[in-house]
């Protein structure tokens, strides 16, 4: 063992008092070495404290080894078990394994051998913890499969999936275009008990409502000019795992009426077809527009809205949500310098600043091709404020973030010289005196909800960081 590590606790069982000494020796420079002369004086130490590997002879009286093994990791199933015997053969081998032993030795032990197994056994469990570790703090922190970010918006966005996704309800995914909806929905998926099954993408804005209803249900052969033989449609493309219908808020009446049938019945039939075809789906529904609305105009059906609306998540605009932005360039950079072959290392400071005071109308997807592009045309190994295409650059210069909803800042922030929290926090005190410190109005202008803004001043307060007379006020 490394000098400094813990060392780890290895339970001998054997009922021969001489192997379980010599093993007791062998073992005690290295490792925490308890003894147990039988199975049920094993299964005793196992309880009352914890032991990292058990190392137990197969044949003793009572309880045998095989049965210990199997009860030892029914209670601890990450315990190490490798298995003693003088009666080796292919079959114990292989029943040990098949009741999760490690490995297996035989008698005589050979000790170097033992402590090459050991070694091997631990750090074969250490990385195994380490990698269920670290996929836990990156799903944590920066979000699950494809989905990147770190701020308050986006952790109630990776809860409601979280909660969504073992459920078998319907989920509506609001958000404008380029968000990230069609990964939501694909986390969803994977999260789920369908996750083995298939997940089938359907846009529905692209197509005409007749060739969209064929594409949904399909058709027999004959049902129109061009039918010359069976079509199956995306409903049973996707039996037993997940549907992903994007911007269903373009689908036409005709359409929302079989598609409200085959949520309530969970059957239908092909266009042109009368045989009823029952489907096992997962519905996962999104739309850059708000439904209610469309509801009370008349443009969607109402019961097909209470459908569709049993979980509803809604995923902030990156505007919204600007301290993603550092995270979200980092992962695009990583993607297109390995995709690129080009040796892009990073973005200096003022770019990062500079991409973030932006207010990306095109929300992810539009970062994502302009990192693309940045990474392509750059020319040393650090993105720069000069690699920022121009029309982006030149809106931020002016001090318009690009939507109605921008982030504004004033000609007076040199982003060159300021840093990403300095940026933000600047546009924020202006926007506050310029409204005569209304957080309402601030809000609005700056493209926040109030509670995002609320939770940056009393950081800045926190920390010093608001001018005398912002901070009397809050």
């Amino acid at each position: 063992m490394e000098q400094g590590t813990t060392r780890k606790t290895v339970l001998v069982v054997d009922d021969d008092k001489n192997t379980r000494d010599g093993l007791e020796r062998a073992l005690r420079r290295d490792y925490e070495v308890m003894l147990a002369e039988n199975a049920e004086t094993a299964m005793v130490r196992l309880g009352e404290k914890n032991v990292d590997v058990l190392l137990t002879d197969v044949r003793m009286p009572g309880m045998d080894g095989l049965t210990l093994l199997q009860r030892a990791l029914a209670r601890n199933p990450k315990l190490i078990c490798i298995l003693l015997t003088a009666y080796g053969n292919v079959e114990t081998a292989v029943e040990a394994m098949k009741r999760g032993a490690f490995d297996f030795l035989t008698k005589p032990v050979n000790l170097d051998h033992l402590d090459l197994l050991l070694k091997r056994a631990v750090r074969s469990s250490e990385m195994e913890s380490e990698n269920v570790q670290l996929r836990r703090q990156l799903d944590d922190k920066y979000g699950m499969e494809n989905i990147i970010g770190s701020s308050p918006e986006m952790q109630e966005v990776f809860e409601m999936v979280r909660q969504a996704a073992p459920t078998q309800a319907n989920v509506l995914v609001q958000g404008e275009s380029g968000t990230g909806k069609e990964l939501v929905a694909h986390a969803i998926h994977m999260l789920s008990t369908r996750s083995k099954g298939p997940f089938v993408a359907v846009h529905c804005a692209s197509l005409a409502p007749t060739l969209l209803e064929s594409e949904l249900f399909g058709h027999e052969k004959g049902s129109f000019t061009g039918a010359a033989g069976r079509r199956i449609g995306r409903f049973e493309m996707a039996d037993g795992g997940t549907l992903f219908l994007d911007e269903i808020s373009e689908t036409d009446p005709s359409v929302q009426v079989k598609l409200l049938r085959v949520l309530e019945e969970r059957r239908f039939e092909r266009v042109g077809g009368e045989e009823q075809v029952e489907v096992d789906i997962r519905l996962v529904a999104a739309t850059n527009k708000e439904l209610k609305k469309l509801v009370t105009e008349g443009k969607f059906r109402e019961d097909l809205f209470f459908r569709l609306d049993v979980v509803n998540i809604i995923i902030p605009p990156l505007r919204n949500r600007v301290s993603d932005v550092p995270l979200l360039c980092a992962s695009f950079l990583k993607e297109f310098a390995e995709k690129n072959g080009k040796p892009v290392e990073g973005l200096t400071n003022d770019a990062i600043a500079a991409l973030s005071a932006y207010a990306w109308p095109g929300n992810v997807r539009e970062l994502r091709n302009t990192i693309e592009k940045m990474v392509v045309l750059a020319h040393s190994s650090k993105l720069t404020v000069r690699d920022i295409p121009a029309n982006i650059r030149d809106t931020v210069a002016k001090g318009g973030g690009g939507t109605s909803g921008e982030v504004r800042a004033s000609s007076g922030v040199k982003l060159s010289e300021t840093s990403l929290e300095g940026v933000t926090r600047q546009l924020i005190v202006e926007s506050l005196r310029k409204n005569r410190n209304n957080r309402t109005r601030a809000a609005k202008e700056l493209g926040l909800s109030r509670r995002t803004l609320h939770r940056k001043l009393k950081e800045y307060k926190d920390a010093g960081q608001l001018d005398a007379d912002v901070a009397k006020k809050h």
